[in-house]
């Protein structure tokens, strides 16, 4: 992320290459689908399905709306944050050739979304953004302290209750079903990929045994001073952060230094600066 602050020409060429992550998702698998599952690319689907609007164009519209929104609502860096991205998404949708990939429409729509979350969230990672619909949610935030998540939600909820006028109930659940997959794989995404655990052992009496265990696998690890409530007595507690893959055989060594040695273990989704040894 230090390398995309310093050189401004490849954050841009990221985020192109996000938005194209979008536009694949909505040209190969949602439009083929017929399924709008919330956004500014949702409505553009229900509106090419109703009146046969091009799905580029009615993006474009919704997203210069949302510029002009942005400029009376929001700040001068947020809105020039979202008006790259607003343009450029529908002339990515316009040039992405668009065609059916998956004949199975559950199938589809799951793989659809994936994708489309891999997109938008590595949009939110470099803090850029594709315009549409997430405005809205900034302005509520921002005048009314509603939560963005919530009021996305709802907005896509409301984009998706059009999949009745065009496609029926099952386009309504698949569009629901794929905003559940969406939220997941963000989730999954936003909380970073390279997860760890961190690992606090305390023992009675074998700490020092414990400490050079860890030295001599060249483990990093944080000593701090506690108190146990119920006897009151002083002694050290030792944090340690790993790889998930390094967990289990960790732990087995630890207790083949003091098989009563006390663990506490805690799945964490980054950790980031230098080692304390």
């Amino acid at each position: 992320m230090k390398l995309l602050k310093n050189y401004q020409a490849l954050r841009y060429i990221v985020i192109v290459m996000a938005l194209e992550i979008v536009a694949i998702s909505i040209n190969f698998f949602y439009a083929p689908a017929k399924v709008a599952a919330g956004g500014a690319t949702g409505f553009a689907i229900l509106m090419n399905e109703l009146v046969g609007f091009d799905r580029a164009a009615t993006v474009l519209v919704v997203n210069l709306i949302m510029i002009v929104l942005a400029g009376v609502f929001l700040d001068r860096g947020t809105t020039a944050r979202i008006a790259f991205g607003s343009i450029v998404l529908p002339i990515l949708l316009k040039i992405t050739p668009s065609f059916q990939v998956l004949h199975d429409r559950t199938f589809s729509v799951l793989v659809g979304g994936s994708i489309f979350a891999v997109g938008v969230a590595l949009l939110y990672r470099i803090d850029a953004s594709s315009g549409g619909t997430a405005v809205p949610p900034m302005i509520f935030k921002k005048y009314f302290r509603i939560s963005p998540a919530l009021s996305l939600l709802a907005i896509d909820t409301i984009v998706s209750l059009g999949n009745l006028a065009t496609e029926g109930l099952e386009a309504l659940i698949l569009a629901l079903f794929s905003l559940v997959i969406t939220a997941v794989v963000m989730n999954y995404i936003e909380t970073g990929l390279d997860r760890r655990k961190m690992v606090y052992i305390t023992t009675n009496d074998r700490i020092d045994d414990l400490k050079k265990y860890l030295i001599d696998g060249d483990k990093g690890f944080t000593i701090m001073d506690v108190r146990g409530g119920y006897m009151g007595d002083g002694r050290e507690m030792l944090m340690v952060v790993l790889d998930n893959h390094e967990y289990n055989h960790f732990l087995r060594g630890i207790h083949q230094v003091d098989p009563e040695a006390f663990t506490i273990a805690y799945d964490i989704s980054e950790a980031h600066g230098g080692t304390f040894f």
